[in-house]
């Protein structure tokens, strides 16, 4: 269960609050306050939890992967004017480690639970889609996959926006607990369609699924295939042969497959099924029913 919400003030809130109009809370220089985010499900959480007291910015464009994108001229220029960063953490945004950003206005909305961040044992690189070459390395980043942790990353949203506006903490509260309580709804979900077959062996098509697989103790393994790109004669040859060892039924992906890798799978015994991390703007709905829908694609999978 999920603790009540209790500001955590930092002495980093408390210094950059004085002197800065954009930071008053009152909107009387600078209108609505502004609130940058570097994925959509933050974005998805400030929104509900801010409502029509923040406006809330996501730059990264809706065609590529944010975790690895670059922030341009303008983009960065948002950032920098921004009242409020929200931050992933556990390696999330890779821009951070070349672009600057007012560390006063930043909040790592991951740092109460780093000890449960899951350390990657080695490092892939591929490149896929806009965003270029890219590796998983060091930690698996999509946290927001244990609704569990989804609840932390919308709880420090609350937090620092209570802290900045505390004149709206009572809304900004109650919009927290409703949030939260959709959010512990999936888990509650997940875990009775899981119990069904705890012991059932799944695949991944991306090694994007840590944190879903640890909350629920799936047997899970991942290869690091594309659904817009066609696997090779040897990725075909090594899924035959991970399969020998993990014979699942089931492979979980980001988007639906092309048609020709969906075939040869279900010729092979596999049943693609979409798990949509949902790390940017879907194109249908909103965070709270991309992932009930995956909720029910994974009825599919225990029924």
């Amino acid at each position: 269960m999920y603790r009540p919400l209790t500001l955590m003030i930092s002495a980093s809130l408390i210094a950059c609050g004085g002197g800065d109009a954009r930071l008053s809370g009152d909107g009387s220089e600078a209108g609505i306050p502004t609130v940058y985010t570097v994925n959509y499900p933050l974005q998805y959480f400030a929104e509900r939890i801010g409502g029509d007291l923040v406006q809330v910015e996501l730059p990264a464009p809706t065609d590529v992967d944010p975790a690895f994108w670059t922030p341009d001229a303008e983009a960065l220029a948002g950032l920098q004017a921004a009242d409020l960063i929200l931050l992933n953490g556990a390696t999330y945004a890779k821009w951070l480690a070349v672009v600057s950003v007012p560390e006063s206005r930043t909040v790592n909305t991951s740092a109460g639970f780093e000890d449960r961040y899951i350390h990657l044992e080695e490092t892939v690189t591929h490149s896929h889609g806009l965003g270029g070459e890219h590796s998983h390395e060091g930690t698996a980043f999509t946290t927001w996959l244990d609704p569990t942790l989804a609840v932390e990353h919308a709880r420090a949203i609350a937090d620092a926006f209570a802290t900045r506006w505390p004149e709206h903490q009572n809304a900004f509260v109650a919009e927290f607990e409703s949030l939260a309580a959709d959010l512990l709804a999936l888990d509650r979900q997940i875990a009775e369609i899981v119990a069904r077959n705890p012991d059932k062996v799944l695949l991944g098509s991306h090694p994007v699924y840590q944190y879903l697989a640890a909350r629920y103790d799936l047997d899970f393994h991942a290869v690091q295939w594309e659904p817009n790109e066609a696997p090779s004669a040897e990725q075909w040859q090594a899924f035959v042969a991970l399969r020998a060892d993990h014979p699942a039924q089931w492979m979980l992906w980001e988007d639906e497959p092309l048609a020709e890798t969906a075939a040869r799978l279900r010729e092979l015994g596999v049943e693609p099924i979409v798990f949509d991390q949902c790390g940017n703007v879907p194109r249908v709905g909103d965070y709270l029913s991309v992932m009930r829908q995956n909720v029910e694609n994974l009825r599919r999978v225990y029924r």
